[in-house]
């Protein structure tokens, strides 16, 4: 069941590739993600060292939750992937210039878990491409609802 999702990486990238990392979470923003307080819409994926995190996720923090922790709703949260994914993953933004991307936030037994996308980056002109098929998408149905005749 997905939480969160960010639309815009599938706007802006061709995605070849996914996997599901865990994340490591404090207390308040598990509670806070579960309360659907969670954008991913300007987060990316870095890598530091042999590790992979998560920067510009904003979880906003619930005012309930707790009062003797400052909540810092941007900070920088670790990702949690075997060695050989991570390996995988590192090999493929250093040699062949892809980009990771967070995708989507969802449960997975009872856990908070994030799909990280191994993208390629659009061109302008592969975004207006991509807006001209999903308009002829939508207008073919819209003219099988109708009854008329579509060729193409």
């Amino acid at each position: 069941m997905s939480i969160v999702d960010n639309r815009k990486a599938y706007h802006d990238f061709f995605i070849e590739e996914k996997l599901e990392a865990g994340l490591v979470l404090e207390g308040w923003e598990v509670k806070a993600i579960r309360a659907g307080r969670a954008h991913l819409k300007e987060a990316y994926v870095i890598i530091r060292g042999a590790e992979l995190f998560l920067l510009g996720a904003h979880i906003t923090p619930l005012t309930a939750a707790s009062t003797h922790v400052h909540a810092d709703p941007t900070r920088t949260r670790k990702l949690l992937l075997h060695a050989s994914e991570t390996a995988k993953l590192i090999g493929k933004v250093v040699r062949a210039g892809y980009t990771l991307v967070p995708l989507d936030l969802h449960y997975k037994g009872g856990r908070i878990k994030l799909e990280v996308g191994l993208a390629k980056g659009k061109k302008q002109h592969d975004k207006r491409d991509a807006e001209r098929d999903r308009e002829w998408q939508r207008e073919k149905q819209r003219l099988v609802k109708t009854g008329t005749r579509v060729s193409g």
